[in-house]
């Protein structure tokens, strides 16, 4: 998929797209890119409406060539409704880093903003702001910026840090950014991308930590959004080379 195709897809369904339209497409990708198929009920909780409002936004979906819908079995996006998707979270995923990094909005203050703008703005101002970033990879919560091209990479070899062992230490990669209170707790313990963790104990309902050296504490029911990348284990040294 090229750029073109990504942005001329948005482009030719213009017309009769509307914000809540693009809203369910956003929605559907990532129901499918988690789960492997986007139900009524999983779009439902994402969007935060009735199932009965799901289907009949379904049903709309499809017949502009959308979506595939069955009835009882959910949704999937044709080609068109995944390139519609794809720039629409790659203007979301920029602008929240455009907000945090050049307006100084707070990681949990974003994605409000992002979600308002990300129907409107050009793709002449996408390019800007991308360039103007430096053309990253990542969002302020390391989530994948999907590319120009309308590639996007897989995070499915993270891990979430609630399935780290006692002992182990890993790096943060990235964070659920669902709920904007987690966002606060997650970052007063310093749970940014990047950051090394070392995982202490799971002790009644608590993780003990160290965060980039600093021990930390949270309920391990946070531990579940937080995804980091094992640190590879050390190779013992023999002395036979």
């Amino acid at each position: 998929m090229r750029s073109s195709d990504m942005s001329a897809a948005r482009q030719a369904m213009s017309p009769i797209l509307t914000t809540s339209m693009e809203d369910y497409i956003k929605a559907i990708y990532k129901a499918q890119r988690r789960h492997g198929r986007a139900t009524t009920v999983l779009i439902a909780n994402r969007m935060q409406v009735s199932a009965a409002s799901v289907t009949k936004m379904l049903k709309r979906l499809a017949r502009f060539d959308l979506a595939l819908y069955e009835p009882y079995q959910g949704a999937e996006l044709t080609e068109t409704g995944r390139c519609i998707a794809l720039e629409i979270i790659r203007h979301h995923r920029l602008l929240e880093l455009y907000l945090a990094e050049r307006m100084g909005y707070s990681w949990d203050e974003v994605d409000a903003e992002a979600e308002a703008l990300e129907h409107v703005i050009s793709e002449a101002f996408e390019a800007r702001i991308d360039a103007l970033l430096g053309y990253p990879d990542t969002d302020p919560h390391g989530h994948p910026i999907p590319s120009r091209e309308g590639h996007i990479r897989d995070n499915a070899l993270y891990t979430p840090l609630d399935q780290i062992e006692a002992g182990e230490r890993a790096v943060v990669r990235r964070v659920s950014d669902r709920d904007s209170c987690r966002l606060r707790r997650f970052g007063d313990l310093g749970l940014f991308p990047g950051r090394s963790v070392h995982v202490l104990a799971f002790e009644a309902g608590r993780l003990q930590m160290r965060v980039a050296g600093s021990p930390q504490e949270m309920e391990s029911v946070l531990a579940e959004g937080v995804y980091v990348e094992r640190a590879a284990p050390k190779r013992c040294m023999n002395g036979n080379g």
